[in-house]
């Protein structure tokens, strides 16, 4: 028959009975720490584990908030979309209007009306899926409000209006053509 340890010692008399029952409870003892993660060893994984918990959460939270701009991002083009599809005037006509996209200078055919209320300021060009289209004003600032990137042209009224101008006197004949 075979012997612990603890057996061989009590029979040498090495170690008496109340050291062995000193060292079976302290063995014990942290046995059970051992169990509730309390021993003095796991206090460097405890705060390892929490570290990771912390990196994983903040990866998280940045993913979410990519995701959440995102989101916003297509609400944003969206919404665009819904006003210049509701809202927009169809070019039409012989006269050619020119505007500036991209550093390229393209051209639109509207009407006589179309081209008095461009000048004026009374429509504006913004870009869409189909080219340039034609917008009232009051869309074209909504429209600026969620992305200004997605207008063309539009004529502000301000920079017209000039007191320091020289030639605000004179009129412009109507049949005067471009």
């Amino acid at each position: 028959m075979v012997m612990s340890l603890q057996e061989q010692l009590k029979k040498s008399g090495l170690v008496d009975e109340k050291k062995a029952k000193q060292l079976k409870r302290a063995k014990v003892k942290q046995e059970k720490l051992v169990r509730k993660n309390q021993a003095p060893g796991n206090e460097e994984r405890k705060l390892e584990l929490q570290r990771e918990k912390q990196a994983l959460a903040a990866k998280d939270r940045l993913l979410n908030q990519e995701r959440n701009a995102a989101a916003q991002a297509a609400a944003l083009k969206a919404q665009i979309n819904q006003l210049v599809e509701t809202n927009s005037v169809k070019p039409d006509g012989d006269k050619k209007y020119g505007y500036v996209e991209g550093g390229k200078i393209k051209n639109l055919w509207v009407n006589q009306q179309q081209l008095d209320q461009l000048s004026r300021g009374a429509l504006c060009i913004v870009r869409h899926s189909s080219g340039a289209t034609l917008v009232p004003r009051v869309v074209a600032e909504k429209i600026e409000q969620r992305d200004s990137a997605v207008i063309l042209h539009k004529v502000d009224n301000n920079s017209m209006a000039n007191e320091d101008d020289p030639y605000s006197k004179y009129e412009i004949p109507d049949d005067l053509d471009w």
